[in-house]
């Protein structure tokens, strides 16, 4: 698919996505009197692949926490929505490359795990690339007067950090990852998330959409159905949203009375994180940094849902438990009691993703209204709204109440 880019301000606009304008529209009325998307929206290849070049490729995708990502000296490939993208890890810092050598197109790496290399070998016909990209040895090549290392480079990706989690543009038109982050950077600011250490990871493979989920995260309007063990440390009424000046939404929830943190019975065995006191230790915070990375803030552990997409009714999610490096360091810690408490809740949540993306099979689905519990779903619908329509990926402020 070719694109149309063009600047409008600090806005890059996008071709209209292959879906009914009018069913888009109403998704994009007032809160209180909008709909949901169409189901073509969730369901279908051609918006799938439109959205695979306009949101995965064309903004800031998060590709993982970067410690866990890979050490000094080594190669990782990772999948960025229809592509590979290599990861290379010197002494001094990461690099992103398109995931193909310039010989005859093989990949470089596979992707998956992490691994040692103190080159970059094409398996192939062995190419062999340093660490920044430039070509070191082309067999057969290298020494003709006519051929030139330096005309055969790896072709870079756009790449940076944020809070320790790393991030690629593969088309290189995003702007500043500091722009897409916007006011997320103070809102987050407290839990010093950078200087935090991953405790547990968990991996599932969700039958849905991955907007479903990321609309999902974004109210508490089901938890009364769904999650009674969350209902027994939160107000299922307690959610605020936040106002985002970058491309995010979310919003906060508070603790009951006896809770401390999102455990089964509310208890932790943690002091709470270093930068977090006042209001912040009676509240969660939960948002979205399009497209693909879900953030939960609590009093004394973060945890992060990223999001893989995989086609148009799967999603691949990767969830890590971060914790302060002290508490890791203990022997006698266990981060079970956060890591059970959500792996429960994500359970009960991807059937219920999965049974939205049934149901929009049915030829009697139609896009219903939004509770005034949904304030930030209508923030995410919004902004992805406006951008199937062409108008560029913007913030959705939106007010906690119904439009009059």
């Amino acid at each position: 698919m070719s694109r149309d880019w063009r600047l409008v301000g600090n806005v890059t606009a996008m071709q209209p996505a292959p879906l009914d304008e009018a069913a888009i529209k109403e998704a994009l009325v007032p809160f209180g009197s909008s709909a949901g998307l169409p189901s073509a929206a969730y369901r279908s290849s051609e918006v799938y692949d439109w959205e695979v070049e306009q949101f995965f490729a064309g903004t800031w995708f998060c590709v993982g926490r970067l410690a866990d990502l890979l050490a000094p000296g080594q190669l990782r490939g990772v999948r960025v929505g229809a592509e590979s993208v290599l990861l290379a890890r010197d002494a001094d810092e990461v690099r992103a490359f398109s995931n193909v050598c310039r010989h005859r197109g093989h990949e470089l790496a596979p992707i998956g795990d992490a691994f040692d290399a103190r080159l970059i070998r094409c398996p192939y016909h062995s190419w062999t690339y340093r660490f920044d990209g430039s070509l070191k040895t082309a067999p057969t090549f290298s020494g003709s007067a006519d051929f030139v290392e330096d005309d055969y480079p790896l072709v870079p990706v756009t790449f940076d950090t944020w809070n320790g989690w790393a991030f690629v543009n593969l088309d290189g038109r995003a702007g500043p990852l500091a722009d897409h982050v916007g006011n997320l950077a103070g809102a987050l600011g407290p839990y010093e998330i950078a200087s935090l250490a991953s405790g547990d990871r968990q991996t599932y493979e969700v039958a849905a959409n991955w907007k479903v989920i990321v609309e999902n995260f974004s109210e508490c309007y089901h938890c009364a159905s769904i999650h009674p063990s969350l209902c027994k440390v939160t107000p299922v009424d307690s959610g605020a949203d936040l106002t985002p000046t970058g491309l995010w939404c979310g919003g906060t929830m508070d603790l009951k009375p006896h809770a401390k943190t999102m455990s089964m019975d509310g208890s932790t065995p943690l002091p709470p994180l270093p930068g977090v006191g006042g209001e912040l230790l009676r509240r969660v915070a939960y948002v979205t940094l399009f497209p693909n990375l879900m953030v939960s803030a609590h009093p004394d552990y973060v945890l992060a849902h990223r999001l893989e997409p995989l086609g148009p009714t799967r999603t691949g999610i990767e969830c890590t438990w971060l914790f302060e490096p002290d508490a890791l360091d203990d022997p006698g810690f266990d981060p079970a009691y956060a890591v059970d408490f959500w792996d429960l809740t994500n359970r009960e949540d991807w059937a219920v993703c999965e049974g939205v993306q049934r149901g929009m099979a049915n030829s009697g689905h139609r896009p219903g209204p939004l509770s005034s519990w949904e304030a930030t779903v209508y923030q995410f619908l919004a902004m992805v709204g406006r951008a199937y329509l062409g108008k560029g990926l913007t913030p959705s402020p939106v007010e906690n109440r119904v439009a009059e």
